[in-house]
């Protein structure tokens, strides 16, 4: 289906406004394939890569079709049920709604585990319209008495193949009995396997059916290489891509890898902080909220943070360890390339590791360029993270909660900002495609851009916008560990 704008699609105006204000003006393809459908209260069934604009695609209609039938929400009894696999991704999915619901007069509430959970039954005593949570607080909050799915009339599936790979379905399955059979579903997911098949037989009524893109490479936009180094090669190359403007995520196996490999970026004074389930919920908010205000500019994670989180203008995805299979690959590089953006995704390879990962790429549909790095001196380097190499240091990493602050960790005194030397004219095209998109850097928010025009390789005003030290101001303590 083509469509140029949300008003065509049916949106109200309310909502509408609030998209334009937010600088979304054109709708992805699954958003423009699902509304139509979701909007009329027909149960969809949604296929789209990460990336792709899936959170939208279920946020306006749920918040259309309630407020076209406004009516006080009953204590404990939401009227809409959003769940999600992770923290982070209920996190994003409320904070997308949020503005939308307000404008509609709704309310929105998060329930998940890792907090205290007086305030959720505070919130869910008082009413809330559009409930969004975790399968295991949510069965627990029920047990004790404080919810019922009863009233809901729209429940949503987010990421659905990942709470099938976390083990969820079973949870998912006793949540969604308790709805009214009669309700509404949208279930969306990044890939249809035979585990999502399941749900969909049980509890979608004839859903629709829409696949907006291939299941394998995510987008013609992402660059893909394999840099086949030597083991001991392997962190001075991290150490250099990792020094170049902009954002990176890195990616590793295990928890203990991902608090390995921050603390050594920060000991080679390269700004970093880490996402792991060792980590309490306190310390992921801060760490996410050192890296989206630019405090920090390198984020290590485990696959938890290959799903869902969302961060403007991330240029570079490194695997610092392959993954095990192919689409956590994928989703893992999906972090890059978001919403029309292009990006660059970098495999780090030993000779221990050629046949997995030659095994893994083909298994994901792409065929990434695969060059020999002996040194950090490799001009193929250069040529993937463009830009003047900084190191202005790094954060403490003072607990095990991993919360950075205090002195920096060494790196090489006052940063010179550059925009970057990299191929020409590409800064734009990967900083989004389009000219001054380095405003919306570090959360999306226009008003605390920084003052580059996002060349080479749309990284520069990233690491210049850290040194102002914008950002939310539980992010703000961070910035003491810079020289």
């Amino acid at each position: 289906m083509s469509t140029s704008t949300f008003a065509d699609l049916g949106l109200p105006t309310s909502l509408v406004r609030v998209l334009t204000d937010a600088g979304i003006t054109i709708p992805t393809p699954i958003q423009a394939a699902t509304l139509p459908d979701s909007l009329a209260g027909r149960d969809v069934l949604g296929r789209g890569r990460t990336g792709s604009g899936k959170t939208y695609a279920f946020a306006l209609p749920v918040v259309t079709r309630l407020a076209a039938e406004p009516r006080r929400t009953a204590a404990r009894r939401p009227r809409a049920l959003v769940l999600a696999p992770t923290r982070e991704l209920a996190t994003q999915i409320a904070v997308a709604l949020t503005p939308l619901a307000h404008a509609a007069g709704l309310s929105v509430r998060t329930v998940f585990g890792g907090v205290g959970q007086g305030p959720q039954v505070t919130a869910l005593r008082n009413g809330v319209d559009i409930l969004v949570a975790c399968p295991g607080r949510l069965e627990d909050l029920i047990g004790q008495g404080h919810c019922n799915l009863s009233d809901v009339e729209i429940t949503v599936l987010d990421e659905a193949d990942h709470m099938a790979d976390l083990g969820f379905l079973p949870a998912v399955r006793r949540l969604l009995d308790q709805t009214p059979k009669g309700g509404q579903r949208l279930l969306f997911s990044a890939t249809l396997d035979n585990a999502i098949d399941v749900l969909v037989r049980r509890f979608l009524a004839k859903p629709v059916v829409h696949e907006a893109d291939s299941v394998q490479s995510p987008v013609a936009a992402m660059e893909h290489h394999v840099l086949h180094v030597d083991s001991t090669r392997r962190m001075p190359v991290l150490v250099d891509l990792a020094s170049a403007p902009g954002r990176t995520v890195v990616f590793t196996r295990t928890k203990h890898r991902a608090k390995q490999l921050a603390r050594q970026l920060n000991a080679s004074g390269i700004p970093s902080v880490d996402l792991h389930g060792n980590l309490s919920q306190g310390a992921r908010t801060r760490n996410m909220d050192a890296f989206h205000s630019g405090v920090a500019t390198t984020l290590v994670a485990t696959d938890i943070a290959a799903r869902g989180i969302h961060v403007d203008d991330v240029a570079l995805v490194v695997h610092a360890d392959p993954p095990a299979e192919h689409k956590a690959y994928l989703h893992r590089s999906g972090r890059t390339a978001r919403a029309g953006a292009a990006g660059t995704v970098i495999t780090l390879m030993t000779d221990e590791q050629v046949r997995d990962v030659r095994a893994l790429t083909r298994a994901a549909g792409i065929r990434p360029t695969t060059t020999k790095v002996d040194s950090v001196s490799h001009p193929v380097l250069r040529e993937l993270a463009p830009g003047e190499r900084s190191a202005p240091g790094g954060l403490v990493l003072k607990s095990s909660d991993e919360q950075p602050s205090g002195r920096g960790q060494g790196g090489g005194g006052s940063r010179r900002r550059s925009s970057g030397g990299g191929r020409g004219g590409q800064g734009s095209n990967r900083s989004g495609g389009k000219a001054g998109q380095g405003a919306k850097r570090s959360g999306g928010k226009p008003a605390q851009a920084g003052a580059g025009n996002g060349s080479g390789r749309g990284r520069g005003s990233s690491r210049r916008r850290t040194a102002s030290g914008g950002g939310s101001h539980s992010a703000a303590s961070f910035s003491s560990g810079r020289r």
